[in-house]
């Protein structure tokens, strides 16, 4: 792929994506400036925040939610009006309430995580086979220990592929708020490099780091479902 970029870059005559070496060079000129790692740090320090923030309040709130019919009657409609907003439809009120800075950007992955892991937790607890539920209560399982026994074990699998596919949103979410309500971070690098003196080798640079960065940050979420005490939610069986 590397190959094919730089042949394409080489026959074209307008010359107007750099190649695999210069985006190369833009990374070592960003880290000879010292502003490599602060760039990713900034973008990463928003993120998990953001999806940290979430996951505490909309699995616990989805849990309930799933749990609990009546709070599905009276919350799910009003989730279900706001879930289809993009966050990026949020900047306006998220630059009014807070500002441009750090606090914009980790509301705007708040909420792009919060709708999907509340989605997440309640249908894992809905499709908890009830005969799970009814064994727990047999054996005379308590509330508190029903939850704990049965109702975490039962839905993690299915919480940690949400946790996965919503980091990657947080991801592409964070980027696209660093362009418009802060002043560092990947995305803030990709405008800024091209307003300041059309520096393209550094957009294709902060393009390459946000897809190398997105790809580890999968795989550390993938790697959980590798946990012994998951395995059976992910058997073929």
């Amino acid at each position: 792929m590397l190959a094919l970029w730089q042949f394409a870059v080489n026959r074209s005559s307008l010359h107007l994506l750099p190649g695999p070496v210069e985006a190369a060079g833009g990374i070592v000129d960003l880290a000879r400036h010292g502003l490599l790692l602060k760039y990713v740090t900034a973008s990463l320090f928003r993120v998990t925040w953001g999806f940290l923030a979430a996951a505490v309040v909309a699995i616990p709130l989805g849990l309930v939610i799933g749990w609990y019919r009546r709070f599905e009657m009276a919350l799910n409609p009003l989730i279900q009006i706001l879930r289809p907003i993009s966050p990026l439809a949020w900047i306006p009120i998220a630059i009014l309430w807070f500002g441009v800075g750090d606090l914009s950007a980790v509301f705007l992955i708040f909420l792009s995580c919060f709708f999907p892991l509340v989605l997440t937790a309640m249908n894992a607890v809905q499709r908890i086979p009830a005969m799970y539920v009814n064994a727990g209560r047999n054996f005379g399982l308590g509330p508190a220990a029903l939850v704990y026994r049965v109702l975490y074990p039962a839905v993690l699998p299915q919480l940690i592929t949400g946790l996965r596919i919503t980091l990657g949103v947080a991801w592409l979410v964070v980027v696209a708020a660093e362009m418009i309500a802060v002043n560092s971070g990947l995305g803030f690098l990709v405008v800024d490099a091209r307003n300041a003196g059309n520096r393209y080798d550094l957009v294709v640079a902060a393009m390459v780091l946000i897809g190398l960065i997105g790809l580890l940050l999968d795989l550390g979420m993938r790697s959980l479902e590798g946990a012994k005490s998951l395995e059976w939610g992910y058997s073929e069986d």
